[in-house]
C-alpha cells in the first residue's frame, strides 16, 4: 500500500515543546519496518513551532506570526535532524518537503509536487512533508496538518491516510467532557450528523482538532483513500491499522480512485 502518515504535535512533543524522544524513536522504527514490507510511506510531521518553542527557551507557544515564523525556523532543522538520524539507522533516506496551500491550488506548482514525489517514491526515499510555517500568511497557509496530510494523500492517490493524534478516534461526544462517550470504530458514511461531532482547536501547541480530522476524511474518501484516526501513544498499532485490523476509527473510501 501507499500510505501517508501524520502525527501531531502532542504525539511528537511533550508540553514543553520538547522532543518526546521515545515516542519518536519507536514511530521511525515502527514506520521504517513497514517500508522494507514493501509499504510506500510519507509521513506528514507537525513539531516544528513547537520544537522551535522548546529550543528557543519560549514559556509558550507565540501567538504572532513573526515569532511564530522564527519558531518554525529553529523547530524545522531540529525535526529534520532527528528524522534523519533515525531514519538513517534503519538504511532509509529521508527527503523534506516544506508545503504552501498555494502549492496545491496552483496546477504547475501542484503538478510539480506530485512529479517529484513520484519519483522520490519510486527512489525509495521516505518523504517528510510539514507545511511551510516560515513564510506562509493567511492568504497562502493550508492551516493545519491534518488538511496537509489529506491533500498529500489525495495528490499521490495513497491508498490510506492514518492521522496519529492524543484520542483514541472519533466520539459520540467529547471524551475529555463526557466520560459516557463511545468510540465510533467504523464511519461508513460521512453524515451531517457525524460533521457535526467535529470539535475546536486540540492541545495547547498543536493546532487540529477533530473538525480539521473529520474535514480530512471527506477530501480522502470522495477521492477513494481510506482513513483512519488512532492514538500515536503506542506506534506500533500501525501494523494493525495496515492488515485492517480495528483500531480508532476508520473511515471507508467512497469515492472513485482518481
Amino acid at each position: 500500500m501507499r500510505i501517508v502518515i501524520k502525527v501531531g504535535t502532542s504525539t511528537l512533543a511533550y508540553a514543553s515543546g520538547r522532543l518526546n524522544i521515545r515516542r519518536v524513536e519507536a514511530l521511525c522504527k515502527v514506520l521504517s519496518d513497514l517500508k522494507n514490507s514493501g509499504h510506500e510511506v510519507i509521513l506528514v510531521s507537525s513539531g516544528a513551532i513547537a520544537m522551535g518553542t522548546g529550543k528557543l527557551s519560549l514559556r509558550e507557544k507565540p501567538a504572532d506570526i513573526p515569532t511564530k515564523q522564527a519558531a518554525a525556523a529553529v523547530g524545522q532543522c531540529e525535526l529534520m535532524y532527528v528524522y534523519d538520524k533515525l531514519f538513517s539507522e534503519y538504511n532509509h533516506v529521508v527527503a523534506q518537503l516544506l508545503m504552501t496551500g498555494a502549492d496545491f491550488a496552483n496546477e504547475e506548482r501542484h503538478r510539480n509536487f506530485t512529479n517529484t514525489m513520484g519519483r522520490l517514491l519510486a527512489l525509495g526515499a521516505l518523504p517528510v512533508i510539514n507545511e511551510n510555517d516560515t513564510v506562509s500568511t493567511d492568504e497562502i497557509k493550508v492551516g493545519d496538518n491534518d488538511t496537509l496530510s489529506a491533500l498529500v494523500a489525495v495528490s499521490v492517490n495513497a491508498d490510506l491516510l492514518v492521522l496519529l493524534s492524543d484520542i483514541d478516534g472519533l466520539y459520540t461526544a467529547d471524551p475529555h467532557t463526557h466520560p459516557e462517550a463511545e468510540l465510533i470504530t467504523e464511519v461508513r458514511e460521512l453524515t451531517p450528523a457525524i460533521m457535526a461531532l467535529g470539535g475546536g482547536a486540540g492541545s495547547a501547541l498543536g493546532t487540529g482538532g477533530m473538525k480539521t480530522k473529520l474535514h480530512a476524511a471527506q477530501l480522502c474518501v470522495e477521492a477513494g483513500c481510506d482513513m483512519v484516526i488512532a492514538n500515536g501513544e503506542t506506534p506500533s498499532l500501525l501494523y494493525d491499522v495496515c492488515e485492517g485490523k480495528p483500531v480508532g476509527t476508520r473511515f471507508f473510501q467512497s469515492g472513485v480512485r482518481r
